[in-house]
């Protein structure tokens, strides 16, 4: 705990240096200089609240599903909603089912003091990776119920080694663990932590209730015009040179291409890796001109989860770098899924490989081989298709059951 104490000062000195010439590092710093002007403008103090803490944006949607049907049962409910990434607090700071949306302060014991003394905090929930020992500590002694939600263990990880057990006590500070698979209640098991239970990924219901609201775009319809189509998407540099030179002969495909990072920089890069086909960038397009491509280049956010509904294949990014995206996203349409080789730390993608929904590629000539075969045999892409869907199904109810253990359903 004392080299802990240490650290983060360094950590968040670093991030302090970062942000002269990084711009999510300018983002977070700013975000922090605000975090408690934000809670005295916003906080009702006569009110408690449900504080709901994800680290970026793939977290926040698992925590949603549990914020928006607690909030069905119980309207009066007063929401705190936190976040460590500029990724998560960015695109949610305007989240209307939540009364008061900040960041999450660096674990500093007396950081997590002030911010438990200027909000009266009821229950608190913490998304999957989550484990901060200052305010986890802090929560326990002011015997305020905390809940560890999504959560996955890996035998890696520093809880479950010989120097780690000083991290591994911050655990006990739950009153619950909700992960997503058995491997992680034995292992929790193994560390003397027995209040857990396997429920699931709260994604489930998440990707399910956006597919059963989502949208229609004329204009991508359009572009379509019921014709076999692969979508990539919150893809990276490394995934697009794997699938671009792939279609580049298939004139009978669309290829619809959402990159992750939609900067100047990034979607001229993909134009130049498209050079010689027809392709346009959403913003550009419309009724009368997007039949005359082959290619769509997503250049905005907030459409990719729904745009998924328009595919026949589907790949996504990130596997080739830090790790997958969300897979579930495309896996509701019951459509088969392509991603990299970083997916062993992805329960989901896991799964989907176990049931051949989901598969991994890693390099052009597995790619090649696999979308091949698809195209070849049908009957085999609806099945894998299928699969991928079904896995999804099965597994909803997750929220459900969380909130029927914690007593709030």
């Amino acid at each position: 705990m004392f080299l802990y104490r240490l650290i983060i000062p360094l950590y968040a000195g670093g991030i302090c240096l970062a942000s002269l010439f990084n711009k999510k590092a300018r983002l977070l710093i700013k975000g922090h200089m605000n975090i408690f002007k934000t809670l005295r403008e916003k906080v009702d103090p006569d009110a408690s609240y449900l504080w709901f803490h994800a680290s970026s944006l793939g977290e926040f949607e698992q925590g949603r599903p549990l914020i928006e049907r607690l909030l069905k049962k119980n309207t009066d409910c007063k929401i705190l909603l936190t976040f460590f990434s500029p990724s998560g607090y960015e695109v949610s700071k305007n989240y209307k089912c939540a009364d008061v949306v900040c960041y999450m302060p660096f674990d500093f014991r007396i950081s997590a003091r002030r911010f438990l003394n200027a909000v009266k905090i009821k229950k608190v929930f913490f998304i999957k990776y989550e484990f901060w020992p200052n305010f986890l500590n802090e929560l326990h002694q002011r015997d305020i119920d905390t809940y560890s939600i999504s959560s996955i263990f890996r035998s890696d990880q520093l809880f479950f080694k010989w120097y780690g057990k000083w991290y591994a006590k911050a655990l006990k500070c739950f009153k619950h663990i909700f992960v997503q698979d058995r491997h992680s209640k034995d292992l929790l098991k193994g560390i003397g932590i027995e209040c857990v239970s396997i429920v699931g990924d709260t994604r489930c219901d998440r990707v399910l209730e956006v597919a059963t609201k989502s949208k229609k775009f004329p204009v991508i319809e359009n572009f379509v015009n019921s014709c076999p189509t692969f979508i990539a998407g919150s893809s990276w540099p490394e995934d697009e040179e794997l699938f671009i030179p792939y279609f580049t002969g298939k004139k009978e495909w669309k290829v619809i291409i959402a990159p992750h990072e939609i900067d100047e920089e990034r979607l001229t890069e993909i134009e130049r890796r498209l050079e010689g086909s027809r392709y346009i960038r959403l913003s550009l397009a419309n009724m009368d001109n997007i039949t005359n491509y082959d290619t769509l280049i997503i250049d905005c956010f907030g459409l990719l989860s729904s745009i998924y509904r328009y595919g026949h294949i589907a790949y996504v990014g990130g596997g080739f770098g830090a790790g997958i995206h969300n897979v579930l996203e495309p896996a509701v349409f019951d459509i088969p899924v392509l991603f990299g080789p970083n997916n062993k730390r992805f329960n989901e993608a896991q799964e989907l490989k176990r049931l051949k929904g989901g598969f991994e590629i890693t390099n052009a000539y597995s790619l090649r081989i696999l979308i091949d075969k698809f195209i070849s045999d049908p009957a085999f892409m609806k099945k894998a298709g299928k699969a991928a869907g079904d896995y999804v199904r099965k597994n909803s109810g997750t929220s459900d059951r969380i909130l029927g253990e914690i007593g709030l359903d």
